[in-house]
């Protein structure tokens, strides 16, 4: 059986690619160009390079991931059925829910619903499991604490009502339509 043998046409080498130095002069050259545009600018008053943290904030787009929080309806109650989707969906199990059925005994609700925040990785994987937008993805990112118990959050800490998270929410809706 013959092999064919394939010659592959190589365009010239040019003189910037086989000179090191030239190739350092251009990424020089586009460092000052963007320094002096910058320089200007900033003399001009027209820039100002630093965010004034806590005072200012930067805007963040509404598909931003900060930590996972439970949806309050406006009766106070959670919208969750403790249907368990987001316990099994998450890749590092910090998701804990005990269900408990309403006094009708039709409807469930979390009796125990605990996020470890200190294994959370903010992947997003329950707000996606949830079929009943109980859990999402909110827009808190600072949950700092000097203790590994300050890192569990249990229901109460994490029902946030549902006029908070109408910009994620409307995200999300908008994701289901295409």
């Amino acid at each position: 059986m013959a092999i064919g043998v394939v010659t592959v046409k190589r365009p010239p080498e040019r003189w910037s690619s086989s000179q090191p130095y030239f190739a350092i002069l251009k990424g020089l050259g586009v460092s000052i160009r963007h320094f002096l545009h910058n320089l200007l600018l900033f003399a001009r008053g027209q820039q100002d390079f630093t965010v004034h943290f806590p005072e200012q904030r930067l805007v963040q787009p509404p598909a931003m991931r900060g930590m996972p929080v439970l949806v309050q309806m406006d009766n106070g109650k959670e919208r969750c059925v403790a249907c368990g989707m987001c316990e099994w969906a998450c890749p590092t199990n910090c998701i804990s829910i005990f269900p408990a059925e309403t006094n009708d005994e039709v409807e469930r609700y979390p009796e125990v619903f605990d996020i470890d925040m200190s294994r959370c990785m903010f992947c997003g994987f329950c707000e996606e499991a949830c079929p009943e937008e109980a859990i999402v993805m909110s827009r808190q990112i600072e949950i700092a604490s000097y203790s590994r118990r300050g890192s569990l959050w249990h229901k109460q800490d994490l029902l946030v009502p549902v006029a908070e998270l109408k910009t994620r929410l409307d995200h999300l809706r908008r994701q289901y339509e295409h």
